[in-house]
Formats: C-alpha cells, structure tokens, sequence
C-alpha cells in the first residue's frame, strides 16, 4: 500500500481511524462526566456548624463575576478552538483529536476529583449565614449551639461545597492545559534566548488565576480553596497532557507521540521515547524540534483527497 504524502494527516485520510483508535478513551470520557452529574445530584455532607463559627461565615451572599457557564467556554471552549486553527493551518488531526481528547480528560477527571471532595468535606462557604438565614434571624440548637437553617434547601446545599473550589480547578486544568500545548507549539525552551515567548504562555494561567481570585472576591471561597482547586487543576493537566505529548523541551515536542511515531517510521528512522534537542548542524539539515514531522503537513490541502495509488 502506498503512502499518504509525508504529514499528511487530516479528517478525511485519518479521522475516522483514529476516532475508532480512540474508542474506549471516548466511552470512559462520557462516563466520568456521568459520575460528575451524579456527584452533583447526592447531597454532600453537612459539616457541623456551630454558633461561634458564624463570625468567619457571615460575608454578604451575591452574584458571581465569573458566571458558571462561562467556566467552560474560557477553559475548554477557548482552547479547542486554538486547536482548531492549528489545525486548519497545518493539517495534523492527530494533533487536533489528541489536543480535544486531552482537554477534555484534565477537565472532566479534576471536575470528578473536585466533586468528589465537595461532597466528602462539606465546607461551608464564606456566605453560609445568609445562606442558612435569609431573613437575618438566626437560630440555633440549645444543646449542640449548631445552626438550625430554615434558608432554601438547594442554596443551603450549595453552601456546603466549599472546598475545593470548582472555577479555579476547571480554569487551571482547561487552561494549564492549554500553556503547556502553547510552551510545545511555539519552542518556548528552544535555547535560542526569546523570553517574549513566556509572556504568550503566562497569560492562560494568569487568566486561570483571574477565575479564582474572583471566587474569593465574590465571598463563595476561602483562599484555601482555590489553591487547592488550582493545584488540582494544573496537576491533572500535566498527566494529561503528558499522555498525549511529549515534554515541550522535547526534540519532538512540537506533536503528539502519535504523529512524531508514525513521521519516524515513514522516514524509516527507529522511534526514541527519549530523544534529546538536536545538534545545530541537525536543525540545519531540517531535522529536529518535530521537523521530521513537519515536512509540511502544510502542503496538504484539506479540500484535496489522497487517493492510494494502489486501489483500482
């Protein structure tokens, strides 16, 4: 059988291949989001709430700066389309398929992680009195001293999934996934000395870091809880992005394992999990830093179907 033109990877020639490849991982991605579902449906535990403890809970109950639907858009949303135009610009679908299958593990396995422990801790929020006492008028046990809520049961319920907190660990893991595919992308460790680069890849961790102090602002978290929410969030998006990646000071760490394999073995070059960054007389020659890969994808156009020479 002949080959597809070195680079040549895009979703007429690879997609329907690599979407079967990728079967079970796709399976097991609905899965966790149905165990998130469910994690948000149980009731999480109720932590005791004494009186003496109302003086750190009573901050003013309010709206949120960075509203729940706007989590996903900046965290998975924004991302994927980046994907995209990469896509679009050099014809890869492996780097697409792997770089939308990534995202969506770090953010659905934080969000499981996340839930899991809202519901097992049951923290009460900053704004728990208001939550527990609409009116103002609080009203406690004589005995135990703790809170006798008669506020509504879904705001009260809400009010127990302090920590960790969800904006900050689906912002980090969304974009902390995205720093390290653009750290891959445009050679931010290179050796060649272009520290304008690091501003490019701070600024989806800054915006991630945005998300979360406004949780605090907004009197929904304690500080504890978005830093617990953003060391989750960036630790499920390294393992993510790794599974899929390599290191983005990697020879080959411009595409995924996937691709960088298959441009080896079409070159008849031995595939090295462990490769270093190439000589300068390599880099001449256009070899390393994914070169081998990229002997350019970029002339495959999307609107052109390869056609195996071998079939009648």
């Amino acid at each position: 059988m002949a080959d597809i033109p070195l680079g040549c990877y895009t979703i007429k020639s690879h997609g329907a291949q690599i979407a079967r490849l990728h079967m079970y991982d796709w399976i097991i991605l609905v899965l966790l989001a149905v165990i998130d579902g469910l994690l948000n449906i149980i009731e999480p535990f109720h932590r005791f709430v004494g009186k003496d403890m109302m003086t750190d809970l009573r901050y003013p109950l309010q709206g949120n700066t960075v509203p729940f639907w706007a989590v996903p858009v900046i965290g998975i949303v924004l991302p994927c389309a980046i994907f995209g135009g990469i896509y679009f610009k050099k014809k890869n679908f492996y780097d697409l398929h792997h770089g939308i299958l990534g995202i969506l593990y770090s953010v659905l396995i934080t969000a499981v992680i996340t839930d899991a422990i809202k519901d097992g801790v049951g923290r009460p929020r900053p704004d728990f009195f208001w939550r527990c006492f609409p009116d103002g008028k609080d009203l406690y046990d004589n005995v135990t001293t703790g809170v006798l809520c008669h506020g509504e049961k879904s705001v009260i319920k809400e009010g127990h999934k302090s920590f960790p907190s969800g904006h900050a660990s689906w912002s980090f893991a969304g974009l902390g996934f995205l720093t390290w595919y653009l750290t891959g992308k445009i050679a931010v460790f290179d050796r060649k000395g272009h520290i304008a680069k690091l501003c490019i890849i701070v600024l989806p961790l800054l915006t991630a870091a945005l998300v979360a102090v406004s949780r605090v602002d907004d009197y929904w978290h304690h500080w504890q809880d978005v830093f617990a929410g953003a060391i989750i969030g960036l630790t499920v998006a390294s393992f993510c992005y790794l599974q899929f990646f390599p290191y983005p000071f990697d020879a080959d760490g411009l595409w995924p394992y996937a691709y960088n394999t298959l441009q080896l073995a079409e070159a008849g070059i031995a595939a090295n999990s462990f490769s270093v960054r190439p000589t300068e007389e390599m880099v001449e020659e256009g070899q390393g830093q994914g070169r081998i890969a990229l002997r350019d994808a970029l002339r495959c156009e999307e609107d052109q179907d390869w056609k195996d020479p071998t079939t009648p």
